[in-house]
């Protein structure tokens, strides 16, 4: 007879073994056969929340793999797996592009467009430091309004500037770029 007046039950929240989180993982793989266990899978047939099992074992796909069983979805692979994958896959870089191009050519795959800013620009309006350095050395580091030149004048501040102004729709473009004195500049403001 088994008339057992207390049973002893897992309290929730208590702290749960690897072991608990390994043989619960299994038991759920069992009942999903053939199906891979998958974080959301083990979320609606799991004794326990998935996290607990992704904190544990470093990733959910970690937490698989120790309980002896493959990984279904791989995500966040680095970039050298990938590559050893497709230089294994089709055996050289040339192969492995001409592959790729029949593939897109035949998806109808499109070239990425131009990434738009806000207000349909090409560009953003900062001016990178290459870019900054670039036109300045374009106008000799000097001012094209007054051609003041920290050389000259030591202390002077020179100013990457747009000619059409952002504010107007210029672009960050070397064409629409020049050097300016801050004196120059902060009097130009947002005219032409």
């Amino acid at each position: 007879m088994n008339d057992q007046k207390f049973q002893l039950e897992r309290v929730p929240g208590s702290p749960v073994s690897d072991e608990e989180i390994i043989a619960d993982i299994r038991r759920v793989a069992e009942l999903a056969s053939p199906e891979a266990v998958s974080f959301r899978l083990y979320s609606k047939l799991g004794n326990y929340h998935p996290s607990t099992a992704s904190v544990r074992f470093g990733t959910w796909n970690d937490a698989v793999v120790a309980a002896g069983l493959e990984v279904g979805n791989e995500r966040n692979i680095p970039d050298e797996r990938l590559f050893e994958n497709l230089t294994c896959r089709f055996h050289s870089w040339t192969r492995a592009l001409e592959q790729f191009a029949i593939y897109a050519n035949t998806q109808g795959v499109q070239p990425p467009a131009p990434v738009e800013t806000a207000g349909g620009r090409q560009t953003g309006r900062s001016v990178s430091l290459r870019t900054r350095f670039r036109m300045l050395k374009r106008d000799n580091f000097t001012c094209r309004t007054c051609g003041a030149s920290p050389a000259l004048t030591p202390g002077l501040s020179l100013h990457v500037d747009h000619v059409k102004a952002w504010s107007l729709g210029g672009e960050t473009i070397e064409e629409n770029l020049q050097t300016l004195c801050e004196a120059c500049n902060l009097g130009k403001s947002n005219v032409l």
